[in-house]
């Protein structure tokens, strides 16, 4: 019996492997697609919109299966979202890095191919780092430390002789893409560690936290819809050159904002750094296929060593301050015999 339990547990987790993979990698190449192959280029701001939208009423659906019945959801939100104003104000900080962080995503694929994007984003592994040593004070092994380096190296030669594509007629600005990529992986460290550690100064329930995270979302990237394209907003309207692929691109990234809280449930670091590289090897054969990628030596092994390095990262650390009873007790063997 307990061999079924454990046989459905790693078919599940096998399961959420699979499915964090295949969106990670299909949202990559079809944003990508639907930013150079379409010739009525819609809003991105807008789509940024609309995912947190769909965010929102999928938390809030989520919320309501977890409170039971619809007096306890009702009772749920206006005690811990309706009625807590700081904690919207809370929350409103990483709500406002994220809306950032989509936004320079739909930048960085307008002017780099989904490969070259993919490997270079895993520059948010060793930010994300840097931010957990920084604002959570934990501590990395030498074997993290390592892997960071390694991935720093990965990508550095990604980007020394980048792979072109040859089936991409629009014009691009890969310095503006990268650009893009640096402030991206910037704010997904920073916003990840600053929910990770909200998340864990209270009991809350974490859809509550995406509910409050997600109505300042929608808020602020209003705001960017305004600021950005307002203008060509009224006179186009909000879902100009909206097709079937960028409602899918949205849905990718709806569900893939939400899965990612199950995956780091029911996963551990290694299945999500195996996912992350399944992702890039993807992500690199779509490209080949659909836009004509032209992969180097330099690519190849860049992209190869941040593989190597992901997995070396989310390798479980070694507990060394405590001793081991074989090892204790042959110590103390050698301390009567002296």
């Amino acid at each position: 019996m307990s061999a079924a339990r454990e046989n459905v547990s790693l078919l599940f987790k096998l399961y959420c492997l699979t499915v964090m993979t295949l969106v990670a990698a299909t949202y990559t190449v079809a944003l990508r697609y639907t930013r150079t192959v379409q010739t009525e280029l819609y809003f991105s701001t807008t789509a940024v919109c609309i995912t947190e939208v769909i965010k929102l009423f999928f938390s809030v659906g989520i919320l309501a299966k977890e409170s039971g019945s619809l007096a306890r959801l009702v009772t749920s939100l206006k005690e811990n979202v309706f009625g807590s104003p700081k904690e919207l104000l809370k929350l409103s900080v990483p709500s406002l890095v994220y809306a950032l962080q989509n936004n320079m995503a739909f930048v960085a694929l307008s002017n780099l191919d989904a490969a070259v994007y993919q490997v270079t984003y895993q520059l948010k592994i060793p930010c994300t780092a840097l931010c957990t040593v920084l604002m959570l004070k934990r501590t990395l092994s030498k074997l993290q430390w390592f892997s960071v380096f390694m991935l720093c190296g990965g990508v550095t030669l990604v980007q020394w002789e980048p792979a072109q594509a040859t089936k991409v007629q629009v014009e691009q600005n890969p310095w503006l893409g990268f650009g893009a990529i640096a402030v991206a992986v910037l704010c997904s460290g920073f916003a990840g560690v600053y929910f990770e550690k909200v998340l864990k100064s209270s009991d809350t329930s974490l859809w509550v936290r995406n509910i409050q995270m997600y109505l300042s979302g929608i808020a602020v990237t209003l705001f960017g819809v305004y600021v950005s394209d307002g203008a060509q907003v009224l006179e186009k309207g909000f879902f100009y050159g909206y097709t079937h692929y960028v409602w899918f691109v949205i849905f990718l990234a709806s569900v893939g904002g939400l899965y990612t809280s199950i995956v780091v449930k029911y996963t551990d670091n290694i299945m999500k750094g195996f996912s992350a590289a399944a992702a890039i090897v993807l992500s690199t054969v779509a490209s080949v296929i659909l836009f004509g990628l032209q992969l180097t030596t330099t690519f190849s092994v860049g992209a190869f060593l941040v593989c190597i390095s992901i997995y070396f990262y989310g390798l479980p650390r070694q507990d060394t301050t405590k001793i081991q009873p074989a090892e204790a007790k042959s110590s103390k063997e050698r301390l009567d015999t002296v």
